[in-house]
């Protein structure tokens, strides 16, 4: 497969900005409305379909990590997920609104779909770091635009429908012949008296007032993936508002917010834990029980434990995203020091001190300079 950057011609390393600015680039030369080849619709789809890719912070890092193109939105399969010609425009109109007035010039006005696109909504999602490990599902409930049911969608009163627009003849578009120093050419534009739609309402529909949508609420399953990232997003197609009069539906943004875990941190697929051990526990070694988001883990602390020593539990950490592997549960040891001695604790480390000898170091260190202070 032909790597998604080289096809863009930007760096590994490049902003979303020159990735959408290298998209825009291209994709006004290799527009089929513009570009005549016969290989510039193929050049068209491919551009469209890296920069679909590229765009998506998840798609991108699941890229980035294996060379592949997910499937399912980009979480897990090796395929390239082909998309077809009117996704492609859909694509670059969805971020770019077309090629503003060079449609009129170059022809292929929008779309009746296109040109009553509904609105995307974009919903915040929180998550604990043992859902991130073991994936989630929501339920989510949004107020949106929906199809009014009095009309089915379309704008026109009940016992009436749409008619043809008299103006495009309805085609949605109009065509006009101009001359420019280039010689004559043919400005195709939307039809100004249908929006593009090809019919007009004459009756309205007293729910919607012709609009073919009404407020409302839907609910919304969401599945996502172990190993999201926060700030992340899912984006699902067609599931944001409904577009005037049958128009193509908006899309439905799922932001990632993940809460803070006091018991870990995350670092990438890693989780760090930090187990508080006592002098003696560190001295003679013990049995601790390590929270994981997948339970409680029994762990071994050898004899001798030294502060800011690490015990890796394999697999236990966070799965990476499309379900390469889990990363691990690194256990950090610190020694508590007690900082409130009651007289036998004193007695015992005053005793235990005469025994320590100098301990790691010179003669003189830190164990002997305790003795003194102690007196003993």
């Amino acid at each position: 497969m032909t790597d998604l950057y080289q096809l863009l011609g930007v760096s590994r390393d490049a902003s979303d900005d020159d990735i959408k600015k290298a998209y825009r680039k291209q994709a006004m030369e290799f527009h089929p409305d513009r570009n005549a080849s016969h290989d510039a619709e193929e050049k068209f789809k491919e551009i469209s379909e890296a920069y679909q890719v590229l765009s998506d912070p998840n798609k991108r890092a699941y890229y980035d990590r294996t060379g592949q193109v997910g499937g399912n939105g980009g979480f897990g399969g090796a395929g390239f997920q082909h998309i077809d010609l009117s996704e492609a425009l859909n694509i670059f109109m969805r971020d770019f609104g077309g090629m503003g007035g060079l449609e009129g010039i170059f022809g292929g006005g929008r779309a009746s779909g296109e040109m009553n696109r509904g609105q995307d909504i974009r919903v915040t999602v929180k998550l604990s770091l043992v859902e991130v490990a073991l994936g989630a599902k929501r339920n989510i409930k949004i107020k949106t635009l929906t199809a009014c049911e009095n009309c089915n969608g379309s704008g026109a009163a009940k016992g009436t429908k749409p008619v043809k627009c008299g103006s495009c003849e309805g085609s949605g578009e109009v065509r006009r012949a101009a001359r420019s120093m280039f010689g004559q050419f043919v400005q195709v534009g939307p039809c100004g008296v249908c929006r593009g739609e090809g019919t007009v309402v004459r009756t309205p529909c007293e729910v919607c007032r012709g609009e073919g949508r009404v407020k409302g609420e839907r609910t919304v399953s969401v599945d996502i993936p172990a190993g999201i990232a926060d700030h992340n997003y899912l984006t699902m197609r067609g599931m944001g508002a409904t577009g005037q009069r049958g128009g193509t539906p908006g899309d439905l943004q799922v932001m990632i917010e993940i809460m803070e875990d006091e018991r870990f941190e995350r670092q990438g697929d890693d989780l760090l834990y930090d187990l508080p051990l006592s002098f003696s526990q560190a001295a003679l070694g013990t049995m601790a029980m390590i929270p994981t988001p997948y339970g409680d883990e029994a762990v071994e602390v050898p004899a001798g434990s030294q502060a800011g020593t690490v015990l890796r539990l394999r697999n236990k950490g966070i799965p990476r995203l499309g379900g390469t592997g889990t990363g691990d549960l690194n256990v950090r040891l610190y020694v508590w020091t007690p900082d409130d001695l009651n007289d036998e604790q004193r007695r015992l480390f005053v005793e235990l001190a005469q025994h320590e000898g100098d301990g790691p170091g010179r003669k003189g260190g830190f164990w002997s300079k305790l003795k003194e202070a102690l007196g003993a």
